[in-house]
């Protein structure tokens, strides 16, 4: 293609001029920090989640699936959010989305809270997936805020600037699951206590953001359309993000409509997908789109379901197998190891001369052995060393895949990053949360029938758990469990003998654990999978010259 074609990513490679290292805007520094705040509320809020899944499958009787799927709505609103937010930011500016966002947060919290005990069981399940879902779309509008504003405001120094924004999350992590070890398994403080802390960051990042004024964003500078900007994405990267649309619509539809309009409900979702396809077809006048960048998108949905969708389950598979303060102390140390590693990823690149596909590459492996290593921990040192190795594959997942597409596909301007950010996120809520609840109660249940049948027939529950293409599995009923154990509890506070419950508690929780270190097994094949991925990635770059960083010429974005 020439590189007057708008569809081309032939753009020239440069460096940038960087004589000149002033930020774009005189409040440059107080915007990056009110970013910082407002993806450091969305990490803390995702923590504390996180660490009352528990509570929820207690107080609701809820399976590992259906918590699965409520944690994975913490993913899918994302996907929304930063597409939309993405698509939309040029035509309206920062200022109006990040009120969006903060009245999302805002809502997100309300709908949440109205999960009360004594609340139905399905009542209780949709108040907590919307809540959720809600407060994810809040979390996508403000990264598709973010990411372009830091982009913009630092324009000569974007990789140091992009790192120090990223190191928020984490940072929201450590936080969120410290409160958590203390106000949950210390304190025992109800739920909506800990999770309305997320509060406090939510009004912090509203005051900073609050009569500011904000630059226009780099897309809007240069003049590019939507159909010129998504050229690239086309019809392969756009037969990604709608695959997963599709997959989503299907299973909301599936909650709104009875089960046997169920084939119904699929077609409309898939129906869903296909407009949608073709609507990208129709912006992009048929484009095809770059084959790089499908591989992108695809090897991102997989980060998304390694990366967060092992997040979201990690206190409670860790705090299963060792306690669970022990988990939540193992999860904020990866997150402090995550957060110390982010602001690292300019030193390995330019001082130890790793390209980032080779950074990509490392990581995945590291992931790999994390994982395997974490499902044989027996001891809390062990579990810290294992689980060290996993963060500091995880670390470098998220930002190195958004700074390839970025280098690579300088005409596509935000829109591929907000794209791959929306497809991460709707893969972890799609695939890996849901999927690591399905194979916890598939693994935990085939445990106990092995061992105990008569007692996996008390014991199991109600509903089968399902996943994508994989057969109806029977887990583990989670409330059961529990009121057991406290049935344990009140006959030793009054000195009787609990010898009984408590030989069947122990074999409750041997199933668990053995299903528990499965299923970490089942999970590092994603993370083996992307090394292969990412060695192809490494061939091809070497068959064409090696790694380079593109750059859209002023003429060329003229020519757009």
């Amino acid at each position: 293609m020439s590189s007057t074609d708008p569809y081309s990513s032939n753009a020239s490679v440069s460096k940038g001029d960087t004589s000149n290292s002033e930020p774009a805007a005189h409040n440059a520094m107080w915007l990056l920090w009110a970013g910082f705040t407002a993806i450091l509320a969305a990490g803390v809020g995702f923590a504390i989640r996180g660490g009352i899944l528990d509570n929820w499958g207690r107080e609701f009787g809820f399976t590992g699936a259906e918590l699965g799927v409520i944690g994975g709505a913490g993913f899918t609103g994302f996907c929304f959010g930063i597409i939309i937010g993405g698509v939309v930011v040029d035509k309206i500016g920062y200022g109006k989305l990040v009120i969006a966002a903060f009245l999302f947060h805002v809502i997100s919290a309300l709908v949440t809270f109205s999960a009360v005990g004594g609340t139905e069981r399905e009542l209780a399940y949709s108040l907590l997936f919307w809540g959720t879902f809600i407060f994810a779309v809040a979390n996508g509008t403000l990264e598709a805020v973010a990411n372009p504003l830091v982009a913009t405001l630092f324009p000569h120094n974007r990789t140091h600037y992009l790192n120090i924004l990223h190191a928020s999350w984490p940072a929201g992590l450590i936080i969120g699951g410290a409160l958590g070890w203390v106000l949950d398994d210390g304190l025992q403080l109800d739920w909506k206590i800990q999770l309305a802390l997320f509060l406090l960051p939510t009004l912090a990042y509203g005051f900073m953001f609050f009569g500011q004024s904000f630059p226009k964003s780099e897309a809007s500078q240069k003049g590019l359309s939507l159909g010129q900007m998504l050229g690239d994405v086309g019809l392969l990267g756009g037969a990604v993000v709608c695959l997963l649309l599709a997959l989503f619509f299907s299973d909301l539809f599936s909650q709104l409509m009875s089960p046997e309009q169920g084939m119904i409900a699929k077609a409309l979702g898939w129906a869903v997908g296909g407009v949608l396809l073709l609507g990208i077809g129709a912006i992009t006048k048929g484009s095809v789109g770059s084959p790089l960048l499908f591989v992108l998108f695809v090897t991102h949905a997989l980060v998304g379901a390694v990366e967060l969708g092992t997040d979201g389950w990690i206190q409670n598979i860790t705090g299963n197998i060792l306690s669970s303060g022990e988990g939540k102390i193992l999860f904020v140390f990866t997150s402090s190891v995550m957060f110390a590693l982010r602001f690292c990823a300019d030193f390995i690149e330019k001082k130890l001369g790793f390209s980032p596909v080779a950074i990509l590459l490392v990581c995945a492996l590291l992931a790999c052995v994390g994982l395997n290593l974490t499902s044989r921990v027996e001891t809390f040192v062990m579990a810290m060393l294992a689980l060290t190795i996993y963060g500091i594959g995880k670390t470098f997942f998220w930002p190195t895949m958004l700074a390839v597409a970025s280098d690579r596909f300088p005409r596509t301007g935000a829109i591929a990053i907000s794209i791959m950010g929306g497809i991460g996120m709707m893969s972890a809520g799609l695939i890996g949360s849901p999927g690591l609840g399905y194979f916890k109660d598939r693994y935990a249940g085939e445990a106990l029938q092995v061992s105990n049948p008569t007692l996996f027939d008390e014991y199991r529950a109600e509903k089968p758990s399902k996943f994508l293409v994989f057969p109806e599995a029977t887990g583990l009923d989670s409330k059961k469990m529990g009121e057991l154990s406290d049935q344990i509890a009140e006959l030793e506070k009054g000195q009787q003998d609990a010898s009984e419950l408590k030989g069947k508690s122990d074999e409750l929780l041997a199933a668990s654990i053995a299903g528990d270190r499965r299923t970490l097994v089942t999970d590092s094949i994603i993370p083996a999978t992307m090394a292969v991925i990412y060695i192809a990635l490494l061939a091809y770059f070497a068959s064409i010259g090696g790694y380079k960083v593109l750059s859209l010429s002023k003429e060329e974005a003229s020519q757009a």
